[in-house]
């Protein structure tokens, strides 16, 4: 593929056709069934043709459409198995690869931006990419003074691209939706859109990557590569030997592999915010490389693409985030509310049931309750499905709160990060880490 597809009327006809072919697998569906044809067999057929379809076209336009797709593959857990079952092994590769760009296409990009004698600094540059994601991809190269580094070119077009793919999928968000059943799209396209351009701004990114990799320096367990340079659409970092990512932990790990690398996954994302004063806001598994040790056990994280963090100006993760866990888990929904209020998650004239609002918050919370946690699917499905019925008491409780702006990015790293952990079906002292890192929880 040679580039993003650039007319904004052939983006928008690419994604227009996915409710459309859905629609006609289902005829077809239906008319092998009539012809005798068993139930099953043509649901399956017509969620991996769907399947296919959907994540092959995500992909092959990157942009915001991928972006979009990278955001649904954290939430495959949620799905339920007959639903996942097909979408599982697209959704992993769309988290880590996609087409890539003409080499001439990235030299060109490199010139404009470190300027014409770009290559007495870089003075070696792999001819194919090594990873090519949303809106960027990456060639191994080597730096003047024989680092390695890897090179992160952003496609051109990339920002209209990213913007226009958004808002044909926010509008046909009602069409896309019974591609994947059990999902909420709207929403989901709606925090893309808001951390867009954020991730479009690659001086931002390598400002926020600077910070990662001066903290955890010299941290034994997770890896930051540091920033060799930086231009408006180039991003040249250290780079990291790695085999492959938690993905491929997710799809074939062992045990041990999953509850070690799922423990210093939650760390890294607790601990990020009171060393940094960020939080690194892009928790799926693409952005997570492994680094076994020299026998092959598990060893080291990775944590790559800095492009979308939640800056905490308070230096850390808020106060009042630990204290609403602590007063959940310790059944005070009196207390609960009265904080959500002073917090702004509750407006003055809404009332809700204590006990409600607690079962809401659960999922959250019941991490927190044993002294190891094992997130699996199946407990994913079950919170999901219960959260997302209407006719579950609970449901309601959503409607009723409000979540304030400081907290949408925590809130979807959150939600996110329980994704993948339920992904990975890891055990993880998740209690001891969120009293080690989160002010408030661990507090009398």
């Amino acid at each position: 593929m040679a580039d993003l597809p650039r007319s904004a009327a052939a983006r928008t006809a690419r994604l227009a056709a996915l409710p459309l072919g859905y629609a006609g697998r289902t005829a077809l569906g239906f008319g092998k069934r009539l012809g005798g044809a068993p139930a099953e067999a043509v649901m399956s057929e017509i969620q991996q043709r769907t399947a296919e379809q959907l994540f092959r076209t995500l992909g092959e336009l990157k942009g915001g459409a991928m972006k979009f797709g990278q955001a649904l593959s954290i939430l495959e857990a949620a799905l339920p198995e007959e639903m996942a079952a097909p979408y599982r092994e697209h959704l992993t590769k769309l988290q880590d690869s996609a087409p890539p760009m003409p080499t001439q296409t990235v030299r060109d990009i490199l010139s404009a931006d470190l300027g014409p004698t770009w290559k007495t600094q870089l003075v070696w540059l792999d001819g194919g990419p090594t990873a090519a994601a949303s809106i960027g991809q990456v060639h191994k190269g080597r730096w003047h003074d024989g680092r390695e580094v890897a090179v992160k070119v952003q496609y051109p077009d990339a920002g209209a691209a990213l913007e226009s793919d958004l808002r044909t999928l926010a509008r046909a968000a009602r069409t896309i939706g019974p591609l994947i059943p059990g999902v909420d799209i709207k929403p989901l396209i709606a925090e893309v859109q808001a951390r867009a351009k954020e991730e479009l701004d690659y001086e931002l990114e390598a400002a926020a990557q600077r910070e990662f990799a001066a903290a955890f320096a010299d941290d034994p367990a997770i890896v930051v590569p540091d920033v060799v340079a930086v231009g408006p659409r180039v991003l040249i970092t250290e780079w990291l030997e790695s085999p492959s990512s938690l993905a491929s932990v997710i799809a074939d790990g062992t045990e041990e592999e999953r509850d070690h690398y799922g423990e210093l996954y939650v760390r890294f994302l607790f601990s990020g915010p009171a060393r940094t004063g960020l939080l690194h806001a892009d928790p799926h598994p693409g952005n997570y490389r492994i680094i076994p040790n020299a026998d092959g056990s598990p060893g080291r994280l990775g944590v790559l693409d800095y492009g979308a963090v939640a800056r905490l100006p308070q230096r850390g993760l808020p106060e009042p985030l630990g204290r609403l866990v602590k007063l959940c888990a310790a059944g005070d929904g009196d207390g609960l509310i009265a904080a959500l209020r002073e917090e702004g998650f509750l407006k003055d004239r809404i009332s809700l049931d204590p006990q409600l609002l607690m079962d809401y918050l659960s999922p959250f919370v019941e991490p927190t309750q044993t002294e190891r946690f094992r997130f699996t699917r199946a407990w994913m499905r079950e919170q999901f499905q219960r959260l997302n019925n209407p006719k579950d008491p609970a449901y309601t409780v959503s409607i009723k709160l409000n979540l304030p702006p400081s907290y949408v990015l925590i809130h979807r790293t959150w939600v996110g990060g329980v994704g993948v952990m339920s992904q990975l079906e890891a055990e993880a002292p998740f209690r001891a880490i969120m009293e080690e890192f989160v002010p408030g929880f661990a507090a009398p």
